[in-house]
């Protein structure tokens, strides 16, 4: 379950759930409508085998999404790209208010006018709709997929960048405000180019409208010096296309705007530019949206947590905002006239997707834990404010129930090397006790600026424990939740105090009579996987571990990532070779499974080929003479950092499955795991 729209008037509640399809080899989306009031049960509401996204309520309580699901108005295509559909409040069938030869890339809403803004790509020298869509058809049709770049970057995550640019493009819903009538086509919206030659500026955006929909609040990402990039906000006028600069802060990039119920003021976060010596700090500022000089000012500077999600109390007064806080992300209010916090949830778990009731007095958000995937949940905010004292969220009746926990969620605490305090959740498997006691799987969370606090289904720690395994979800130096100092411990000295943390907590973990210490593993990826790198070449402690997209060779890493300039923010050269897993090969002496996908970006395919080379050409267990290893090399060729597709998911799975069953439980021959024979 993804995504959380309310009505205007607050009686519908809509979510996206992603279901297998009927191959179950990918995964289509659908949205639901969930009752407010948690009486009635949740209602389908689309359904096509191509799916539907980005769900939002328009001002008129029209439901809009985006799909590529087949136009009954339009020739059929299958390679059509997402259109916008709008669902009318009354009922009536859904039909097609907008689309582009580009597609559209979702669709922001103005609260309280009837204005649309939709991302999409236009080609850069397309003078307008009609250039684009024939340029579309000339590469399509010459089979060209090169790119010509002039800039940096040329690929983010996983994909790659150009040659088309994304532009924003507003309309006015009154102009398709009435269902067509029988027999005639759907009125579509005239779309208007709001950003004509951005450059690269919309590549990140974070775009809203204001309430009263007449401004459009962006992030602008502009080229700086040695081929970085940085963060602006800029404010664009819906009616005249206007642009002009917000906020341009030498010292950091900004992010998240979200404009007052009054369209006044916005808020959002401004995240310091680090140095190779200084973590980055997130904050919360406030500026006025007419006049912004002199009047911008950070909320709350006492507050030690970063803040993530963040939007407007009803009455201006005051902001939620979420934030990672000792393995939990609950929701604070923020009170803008005496800066003061209070924490309004009190649940054990992360909100997100947060949704204010019209009347200002309750909150409405998705909620997650290791106990929990997310699920829709009410709020008495109205309570928690006057009380002020957090409240047990109420779940809702969501599509789907909540699957059953094949064991018992629990805390692990220890103290690190420098007396800092370092927790760690800690998944039982049925059964574990002292007469019985579980082998442990030392699991490393990514980022590194994270926590392990949200459910997930790509990595859950669940499916290894019902495999009977005591899973270790530690928070180390660098993760989020513990406040700045907590981060700063570890900032580019990645083999110290991460390092130290998770060996204490692993300590701490082993010493309790449920866990076995003699059978012990662990597995990460991303940073995770480059933790699980270091742990390998400093510790023989292990009887196996698991490294995926991880980071090897941090001098061959930082030139090829698709971020190398926030790379170099972060480690100096030297700080690098310091830190880098690769220099301690000759020490690793611990079966290691390797696992990487060719298509990604941000740890590029060449980190793994050389962990691959190096463990079977240069450790302490090196290939015999006929190349048998104890080591092993599980390679996608079409997945990028993560490994997403369903069928590929349940591969990675039964192989860290069957590669941890030989190596940390001993097990051999027939009472081995089989491998998944999709590998062949």
């Amino acid at each position: 379950m993804s995504g959380l729209a309310l009505s205007p008037d607050g009686a519908r509640l809509v979510t996206a759930v992603s279901t297998l399809d009927a191959k179950r080899t990918r995964y289509v989306t659908a949205l639901w409508e969930v009752d407010p009031a948690g009486e009635r049960p949740a209602r389908r509401l689309t359904r096509s085998t191509k799916g539907e996204s980005s769900a939002r309520f328009a001002s008129t309580g029209d439901l809009l999404f985006t799909s590529a699901r087949p136009d009954a108005d339009a020739e059929p295509d299958d390679d059509a790209p997402a259109a916008l559909w709008l669902l009318p409040a009354d009922g009536a069938e859904a039909r097609v208010v907008a689309s582009r030869k580009a597609g559209v890339d979702g669709v922001v809403v103005a609260q309280d006018a009837p204005v649309v803004v939709l991302p999409s790509e236009v080609l850069p020298s397309a003078a307008d709709d009609a250039e684009d869509e024939r340029l579309i058809g000339v590469r399509s049709d010459a089979k060209v997929a090169a790119i010509l770049h002039t800039q940096y970057p040329v690929r983010y995550w996983d994909h790659d960048l150009g040659p088309s640019l994304p532009h924003l493009f507003a309309g006015d819903l009154t102009t398709v405000a009435e269902s067509p009538a029988a027999g005639a086509p759907a009125p579509r919206l005239a779309l208007r180019d709001l950003t004509p030659q951005p450059g690269v500026g919309l590549r990140h955006q974070d775009a809203v409208l204001s309430p009263d929909g007449g401004t459009v609040v962006t992030t602008w990402t502009r080229p700086a010096a040695r081929g970085a990039l940085r963060q602006v906000l800029v404010a664009v006028d819906v009616a005249t296309g206007e642009r002009r600069t917000l906020l341009d802060d030498a010292g950091a990039d900004v992010s998240s705007p979200v404009v007052s119920p009054d369209s006044r003021r916005v808020a959002y976060l401004r995240e310091t530019l680090s140095t190779p010596t200084s973590a980055p700090q997130v904050q919360l500022w406030v500026a006025d949206l007419g006049d912004v000089a002199g009047t911008t000012r950070r909320v709350a500077a006492d507050w030690d947590r970063w803040p993530h999600e963040v939007v407007w109390t009803r009455d201006g007064s005051g902001l939620l905002v979420q934030a990672d806080d000792l393995g939990r992300g609950p929701v604070f209010h923020v009170d803008l006239t005496t800066d003061a916090v209070a924490r309004v949830t009190a649940d054990d778990a992360v909100f997100s997707d947060l949704r204010v009731s019209p009347d200002g007095g309750t909150l409405y958000a998705l909620r997650t834990s290791y106990a929990a995937p997310a699920h829709p949940v009410r709020v008495d905010l109205a309570a928690a404010l006057a009380a002020g004292a957090p409240v047990e969220a109420v779940a809702l009746l969501a599509p789907a129930p909540l699957p059953a926990l094949p064991g018992t969620l629990t805390e692990v605490t220890a103290t690190a090397e420098d007396g800092s305090a370092v927790r760690a959740w800690l998944a039982l498997p049925e059964g574990a006790s002292a007469a019985s006691p579980a082998p442990l799987l030392l699991w490393i969370h990514g980022g590194p600026l994270g926590s392990w606090n949200a459910w997930s289904w790509r990595w859950n720690p669940w499916i290894m424990a019902a495999r009977g395994y005591a899973v270790l979800l530690p928070d180390p130096a660098l993760s989020t939740g513990y406040g700045q100092d907590f981060v700063q411990r570890g900032w580019g000295a990645w083999g110290g105090a991460p390092y130290t943390d998770l060996m204490a907590v692993t300590d701490a973990a082993e010493a309790r009579d449920d866990v076995d210490a003699t059978r012990t593993g662990a597995m990460g990826g991303s940073f995770g996987g480059y933790m699980a790198n270091w742990v390998a070449g400093h510790t023989d402690r292990f009887r196996g571990i698991v490294t995926h997209a991880s980071l090897w060779a941090l001098d061959q890493f930082g030139p090829t990532t698709d971020d190398s300039f926030y790379w170099e923010r972060e480690m100096t050269a030297e700080m690098a070779l310091a830190n880098s897993p690769h220099l301690s090969v000759e020490q690793i002496v611990t079966p290691m499974l390797v696992v990487h996908g060719d298509k990604d970006y941000r740890v590029p395919i060449g980190e793994g080929l050389r962990l691959w080379y190096e463990l079977l050409s240069r450790s302490g267990l090196p290939a015999d003479e006929d190349g048998s290893t104890p080591h092993r090399f599980l390679y996608f060729p079409d997945e990028n950092h993560w490994v997403l597709t369903p069928q590929h998911a349940k591969v990675w799975y039964q192989v860290v499955e069957a590669f941890l069953a030989e190596h940390v439980l001993g097990l051999s021959g027939s009472d081995l795991p089989a491998l998944p024979e999709t590998l062949g």
